[in-house]
């Protein structure tokens, strides 16, 4: 999802970079890793256009058809546990046994209603095993349930040329094997699929500094550190980073292991409201001038955490403003690019480039090689002295398992492919036609009359259904491929 019209965004517009604030901004190959093709791609900015458009909201007949939905099933729901706890109706949760019901309880009754009673109804929308490569068109295995969708079987079935809505493979470097993967074909040969070891003793290959090189060029940044998973990047850094008498001030809709991670640090966690600068702002202040509570001595550090795209609304971070209050307030500033790198901004190098930003004005740069490079991990960057302290001092570089090496060849494919190094895949042309087929997608969406969140800029685009009972359409789309 890039802007083929390079442009970038500052205070909320899209702006030429070329005439903004009366300079030109540099494209040298040598400063940023661009290459000549990709330069030679960028074509002249059209006009300006709100990154922070306002969510239309649904009629008010939606709201009360929704509440009363879920009223209703919450109403049977009710009326079947109390069926299953009389014996009436067979009852297949996890329960506690009679002997153990003076123990701390494993399950939490309460907790479990909506997955019991409203979930399990329509659990059969997912789940689903694919047996193909994750293309715009996949196969999935048919599968059945003779319980009411606690159990399943699979009947032998395939179900051909599915549409697949459930991926992140923006750009489509997920795929069967092509020339592109030679290379990866010959790594596996040479170094087999697993370490073995981790980081911090036997487990740092030469193909994992080859590729941390590559993606500090991509990123313009001194250094970058790679690690085998993504949700432990975040769970297991943001700890390194923040501790006892520190601040951490996190946006609502963070990721979940944005949350594990703040969380395991010890540090005090202040969520702010979603892409909210007022309130951001508000927090700041008040950490400033209470500092820590009951002593009131001033925090020792001040972390504030966002991503770039959030992965549930589709929203992109306000981050000209962020990077202001930081500035202004002496904070820290942790980026998770895991949705927007590879495909946001006019070359694909994530938020940083939509928005016009220098590279120093974010302290701590993370996303993920699930998305836009097709492959699994992820990566923290920014300047050389931070990566060394994480090299040193992270969980996952003293624990954890290294990245495969199958895994770093495919990753250096598909970053080669994006910054044009490999000419012959379309790098620069894939990332325009993601934004292309964004912009179709919403607008096609919108005139059909359906409530859509995110931005012309995300390629995340959430759908509002609302109603619980509409959550079941994809059977219409898997008997339209039947019939």
């Amino acid at each position: 999802m890039a802007n083929p019209n390079d442009s970038a965004v500052t205070n909320g517009i899209l702006h030429n970079p070329k005439t903004q604030h009366g300079k030109t901004q540099s494209t040298d190959c040598g400063k940023n890793g661009i290459s000549k093709e990709v330069q030679q791609n960028r074509n002249k900015h059209n006009g300006d256009k709100s990154v922070f458009e306002p969510y239309p909201e649904p009629p008010l007949y939606v709201f009360v058809f929704t509440y009363m939905g879920y009223g209703i099933g919450m109403l049977f729901g009710y009326l079947r546990d109390f069926m299953r706890n009389r014996g009436i109706e067979k009852c297949n949760a996890a329960i506690e046994r009679e002997e153990q019901k003076d123990f701390v309880p494993l399950y939490q009754d309460f907790e479990n209603f909506y997955k019991r009673n409203l979930y399990m109804r329509i659990r059969d929308s997912w789940n689903h095993t694919v047996c193909s490569a994750p293309a715009p068109c996949c196969s999935i295995m048919e599968k059945v349930t003779d319980d009411y969708n606690w159990t399943f079987r699979h009947t032998g079935r395939v179900f051909e040329n599915v549409i697949n809505m459930a991926s992140y493979n923006y750009l489509g470097l997920a795929k069967e094997y092509d020339e592109s993967m030679e290379r990866v074909k010959d790594t596996l040969e040479k170094y087999g699929v697993g370490v073995a070891s981790t980081r911090n003793e036997m487990g740092t290959l030469d193909i994992h500094k080859e590729l941390e090189d590559l993606m500090a060029k991509f990123l313009n940044v001194e250094a970058v550190m790679i690690f085998g998973m993504g949700f432990a990047t975040n769970s297991t850094n943001i700890p390194i980073f923040v501790g006892k008498g520190c601040l951490i001030l996190s946006d609502e809709h963070n990721h979940s292991s944005i949350i594990l991670g703040a969380r395991l640090s010890g540090a005090v966690i202040r969520p702010f409201k979603h892409n909210n600068m007022q309130d951001l702002e508000k927090l700041l202040r008040e950490a400033i001038i209470s500092g820590q509570p009951r002593t009131g001595r001033a925090w020792k550090k001040i972390l504030i955490l966002v991503e770039g795209i959030y992965s549930m609304e589709g929203s992109i971070v306000n981050l000209s403003q962020i990077v202001a209050l930081k500035k202004k307030y002496k904070a820290y500033l942790y980026i998770d690019e895991a949705h927007s790198i590879g495909c946001t901004g006019s070359t694909g190098r994530g938020i940083r480039e939509l928005f016009g930003l220098a590279p120093e004005d974010i302290d701590i740069y993370m996303g993920t090689f699930t998305k836009s490079f097709a492959a699994s991990g992820g990566y923290i960057a920014g300047k050389k002295e931070t990566v060394d302290y994480v090299r040193m001092q992270s969980h996952s570089a003293t624990y954890a398992t290294s990245m495969s090496p199958v895994i770093t060849a495919q990753i250096i494919r598909s970053l080669k492919i994006i910054m044009g190094y490999e000419g012959n895949f379309g790098g620069m042309q894939r990332i325009q036609k993601l934004r292309e087929n964004i912009k179709y997608f919403r607008r096609r969406l919108i005139e059909m009359g359906f409530i859509i969140y995110g931005n012309d800029f995300s390629p995340v685009i959430p759908v509002l259904l609302y109603m619980p009972a509409k959550v079941s359409f994809w059977k219409l789309l898997i008997n339209s491929v039947i019939y």
